[in-house]
């Protein structure tokens, strides 16, 4: 098969990892890549939010099969495009995409399939939702309706804070992700993801992850895109992974496929657990990044052929082949991040890192200039390892770290610290 995955980040990195390894790539382009994924397949420039420029892209290339990483394209209706064109595609429609895309619309679905999640408002004016939260007090939850990249929702465990937040993303702080706003309970607990495969109809786990989400080590400081992450998560057993399934997921899916917008690819499920009860905290219609990491690692070649049954429609002949093992990514983020950071640092070390079924070094944001590998985002690499525990996991993934020569680079030197 010829292969096309669209995005740049660490976690197309690891899904053109894991493609790589499967003999029924023949070639895999992706679009437009980074300078980590250009060391192990072609890397093409392509507006992949464009679904007419992508449609092109594939019959100009042979393609056939697309996999989409984020989840803009999606919102942008990529996938419908590349359907409509016949090309088999890995990721849901636009229509499905709205639950990650509008945080009210998931909030509507939730009611009608009574998937337990957090109380909430809906407000489009900014003096009805500092009513609210002045009447619910505090801890409380805001959140920019839109997609805002991870980074539009703030937990506000003070007044002031929760004020702030309104005028922020009412402001033009998220763009127009925060043009509407979503006001949660706070909900208690720990946070574990939950991913799953839909094809309109099946639903099937394929593992579960827990992500640290804040900058400083002991879960302290401002909200990241994800500093770290390892699989599976201790606190989503097996008993409250099926509640979770037979409660939130498959009621949601049978809504979504009610209403006439089956969904299709992959489902992240946020979830907070306290006393056994799972409760959704928000999904997203992507793999997580950098969670997405730790389950490649764990899956290796499979994953293409379980993108492929979901695609093809086919999940119920699919089964997920787990090792009993344990994966870690630690984010090295460039420093200042997740607010101003310099780009353009270059980093050494990188080429004498091992690159093996248990240990290799997903790019995020990369770039090559002069022969050298630059920094040229936030979030820069993923330093990922597997082994029979946890700690094995973690002793790999930070002694590969340590090997990496950035002094413009930092990390979290606690990733996995609740189940350690």
């Amino acid at each position: 098969m010829n292969i096309l995955i669209l995005g740049s980040g660490g976690r197309e990195h690891a899904l053109a990892w894991a493609v790589m390894q499967n003999p029924k790539c023949d070639k895999l382009i992706v679009a437009p890549g980074n300078a980590g994924i250009a060391q192990i397949a072609d890397c093409a420039s392509l507006d992949i939010l464009s679904g007419a420029a992508v449609v092109n892209f594939c019959e100009e290339n042979a393609i056939d099969f697309v996999i989409v990483g984020p989840e803009a394209p999606l919102a942008e209706g990529v996938a419908d495009r590349l359907r409509d064109a016949g090309v088999l595609v890995f990721g849901p429609s636009a229509a499905a995409a709205k639950l990650e895309a509008s945080k009210s619309f998931t909030k509507e679905i939730c009611d009608a399939a009574n998937a337990p999640t957090a109380g909430y408002g809906h407000f489009t004016d900014p003096e009805a939702a500092k009513a609210h939260i002045r009447a619910n007090g505090t801890p409380i939850v805001v959140k920019a309706d839109g997609l805002a990249a991870g980074k539009g929702v703030i937990v506000a465990m003070d007044e002031q804070t929760a004020l702030d937040a309104i005028d922020d993303m009412f402001g033009g702080e998220f763009g127009a992700a925060g043009a509407e706003v979503v006001i949660e309970e706070f909900m208690e607990g720990e946070e574990a993801s939950y991913f799953i495969l839909v094809d309109g109809e099946d639903c099937l786990a394929i593992g579960t992850a827990q992500d640290h989400k804040r900058v400083g080590e002991g879960d302290t400081g401002l909200n990241t895109g994800g500093m770290g992450a390892y699989s599976p998560a201790p606190v989503l057993s097996d008993e409250i992974a099926e509640k979770a399934m037979n409660e939130i997921i498959k009621p949601t899916m049978k809504v979504m496929a009610d209403r006439g917008m089956p969904y299709q690819g992959v489902l992240y499920a946020g979830l907070m657990i306290k006393d056994g009860q799972p409760r959704l905290v928000e999904y997203n219609v992507r793999f997580g990044d950098p969670e997405c990491q730790v389950l490649m690692l764990r899956l290796g070649a499979q994953a293409l052929d379980l993108m492929q049954a979901c695609a093809e429609g086919r999940l119920t002949e699919a089964q997920v082949n787990w090792a009993d093992d344990h994966a870690m990514t630690v984010v090295m983020a460039a420093k200042g991040y997740p607010g101003a950071y310099e780009k353009g640092s270059v980093i050494n070390g990188l080429d004498t890192l091992p690159e093996t079924s248990t240990e290799m070094c997903f790019h995020a944001g990369t770039g090559a200039k002069d022969g050298q590998i630059i920094a040229t985002g936030g979030r820069v690499l993923n330093v990922t390892a597997r082994g029979a525990s946890l700690k094995e996991a973690a002793d790999r993934a930070y002694a590969m770290v340590d090997q990496i020569d950035w002094p413009e680079g930092f990390c979290r030197r606690d990733i996995g610290w609740r189940a350690l």
